[in-house]
């Protein structure tokens, strides 16, 4: 995999890359239009934040770069890669218990907070990338 040197891009089937963890200094793309929404990146090295429509979507610290970010009324699901272990934070419907799968292994259910945040880390490495799958 590599990162998405367009900050942030559409793909077939409605999913959507975004995210470039290699560069120095940071670097955004405002009002994205993609399946009838707009997105906003703002990524680097340190940190990755995605928004639709001006709501939280994902958030990384350190950066990642993220490959077929796909919603669903039922949950997300996404393919992560970075330059080490990285704290993530996801946006989802408010108090809200979600499964966990990392490389399709559940590592357990969680619940969302008040504002439906749910927050995971993830191992990486530059040699590999990670899949990422929440269910309700």
């Amino acid at each position: 995999m590599a990162v998405v040197e367009e900050l942030l891009r559409g793909e077939n089937g409605g999913a959507i890359s975004f995210g470039n963890h290699k560069l120095e200094e940071k670097a955004k793309l405002v009002d994205f239009e993609f399946g009838g929404d707009l997105w906003k990146v703002k990524t680097y090295k340190t940190m990755t934040k995605l928004e639709k429509n001006g709501m939280f979507v994902y958030e990384s610290v350190p950066g990642t770069s993220v490959n077929r970010f796909t919603e669903t009324q039922d949950g997300i699901s996404f393919t992560v890669e970075g330059s080490g272990d990285a704290q993530i934070t996801v946006g989802l419907q408010d108090e809200t218990e979600y499964e966990v799968f990392i490389n399709n292994e559940s590592i357990g259910k969680m619940r969302t907070n008040l504002g439906g945040k749910l927050n995971l880390s993830v191992e990486l490495s530059e040699t590999e990338e990670v899949d990422v799958r929440i269910e309700k």
